[in-house]
């Protein structure tokens, strides 16, 4: 958008602040106009369009929050707004968030944020108007009504800066719809950092969202950014939300509501510039009544809450969500001819999908691996469970305990594993009459045995890919069976796979060792 052809509206009732804004502003090459109060500015807005408008929630002849509702209820007005609210008025801020503004400010306001707000609302305005496609959103398959539903419902949310809470039962996508809303609004060229809440220890909780500085604590021995900093600019997406203990909670809300975050070992707080979307499959609403979720921070996040619907509730796009997930299981097995019956989709109608989109995807996975031939009947497909025929296929893989591997610590680097002496971990029950010796714990053995690692994450991701690697070899590489022998699910094994580069050795370059 040429600056010169943006207008500005700047509604605030004391003339210092609607001189600076204007001075602020002005300097971007953007036109202005300043009204006073709620009438001067519905005169104003009755006179001419607008790109943007900058209000005051407070103003002499009511509430900025008016305007918003009176522009929100004319179809063919599409001003973006942004409200000035006191500091630390929390509940102001979700009130003009909900009432449809773009983002808030806080008194006293910072200019240059002031101006990254602008620029981002106006950038969302060039966005609505070339009508961007997202890959997520098109990797949502389904055009039952329920689905279409949700997409126009994603594809309108994304133009605000507002908190999006993602609700639905595991499986049904919510990263997925996550990924849809950052890539629909304005901060698509910017990072989306996602965060599975229930995966990080509470320990660490507060230096892996807000970063640490060298020297911290034991073991920092350079900075960390944090997910806030890493996500600056785009969008912060917490999976798991409801997960989040009550003591990291506080820190979060403090976050969300000052948009500055203070590293661990730092006495300066950071602002921070992310759009939060956060989801869960549980009941935020009762965790708040039973004490274990804050009422204050869930009202932050659920300014604009999504449900996804479950895969029973939308059967209709049964058969391309199947032929979809096919496409990929023919890619990664080299199998271009698999197909599923008729008889065989009528038997996945039948089924209830508690796991959703993820337990369709794993049941097609486990019947191309079974199936005798390309054409998948009912008879390969289980759904009540592994059955005996993937029991007969993870016989073999489960005759010994997948094994820790304990990499030599005293090495300067840790190249890829061969294939290292490994450890059983195994329970050890002492002779009759004593009673029963426990295995000594994992790290009091390493104690005892090596130095400490000098790079635990780099330790930690040796030790993983050498299970992996393991689990692959043990089930000739059959991802699905590999998955079932670690508890695991089929994306779950994928991206750990990608992670650690761990690779089919059929796919794999002649000198590559794995």
């Amino acid at each position: 958008m040429n600056p010169a052809d943006v207008r500005i509206l700047i509604v605030d009732d004391e003339p210092d602040l609607r001189e600076l804004y204007t001075l602020s502003l002005v300097h971007e090459g953007w036109q202005i106009d300043v009204a006073e109060t709620v009438a001067q500015a519905r005169e104003q807005l009755a006179r001419r369009r607008y790109a943007l408008m900058l209000t005051d929630m407070r103003l002499p002849d009511g509430e900025g929050l008016e305007l918003l509702r009176w522009l929100e209820a004319q179809p063919d007005r599409f001003e973006k707004s942004i409200v000035i609210t006191a500091y630390g008025s929390a509940g102001n801020a979700v009130a003009a968030l909900k009432a449809g503004a773009f983002d808030y400010l806080s008194k006293p306001v910072d200019l240059a944020a002031l101006r990254r707000t602008v620029h981002a609302a106006l950038a969302a305005v060039d966005v609505e108007v070339q009508a961007p496609t997202s890959s997520a959103l098109q990797r949502m398959v389904g055009e039952s009504g329920v689905m279409r539903a949700l997409k126009q419902t994603l594809q309108r949310v994304a133009r605000s800066m507002a908190p999006v809470l993602i609700q639905g039962e595991s499986g049904t996508g919510k990263e997925l719809a996550a990924k849809a809303v950052h890539e629909c609004s304005a901060r698509a060229s910017g990072p989306f950092v996602p965060v599975n809440c229930s995966a990080i220890p509470e320990q660490l909780l507060e230096a892996e969202f807000f970063g640490y500085r060298k020297g911290a604590f034991t073991g920092a021995m350079s900075d960390h950014a944090g997910f806030f900093a890493a996500a600056q600019g785009g969008t912060l997406f917490l999976d798991e939300i409801g997960e989040l203990p009550l003591a990291m909670q506080a820190k979060l809300l403090r976050a969300v509501q000052e948009r500055r975050v203070r590293p661990v070992g730092e006495t300066a707080e950071i602002a921070v510039d992310v759009r939060l979307v956060s989801a869960t499959h549980r009941h935020l609403e009762r965790m708040v009544e039973q004490g274990q979720f804050r009422q204050d921070l869930f009202y932050r996040l659920n300014v604009i809450a999504v449900t996804l619907p479950p895969l029973r509730d939308r059967l209709d796009d049964l058969p391309v969500l199947v032929e979809a997930l096919l496409g990929d299981i023919r890619r990664d097995n080299a199998r271009p001819g698999l197909r599923l019956s008729p008889a065989a989709l009528e038997h996945l109608r039948q089924h209830r999908f508690s796991g959703n989109v993820r337990e369709l995807e794993n049941l097609l996975h486990r019947a191309a691996a079974l199936a005798a031939q390309d054409l998948i009947g009912p008879e390969d497909i289980e759904l009540q469970g592994s059955g005996a025929r993937a029991a007969e296929v993870l016989t073999s893989a489960t005759a010994l305990p997948i094994t820790t591997i304990l990499p030599d610590t005293t090495a300067p680097s840790m190249p890829r594993p061969a294939d290292p002496p490994v450890t059983p971990i195994v329970a050890q029950r002492a002779p009759e009459p004593q009673p029963p010796q426990s295995p000594q714990p994992p790290m009091a053995r390493f104690e005892a045995q090596s130095p400490l690692p000098p790079d635990l994450g780099a330790y930690l991701d040796q030790v993983e890919r050498s299970i992996l690697c393991e689990a692959l070899r043990r089930t000739r590489f059959n991802r699905t069976a590999a998955a079932q022998l670690l508890g695991l699910n089929l994306r779950q094994i994928r991206y750990r796979m990608e992670r650690l580069d761990v690779r089919d050795p059929a796919e794999a370059p002649p000198d590559d060792p794995l």
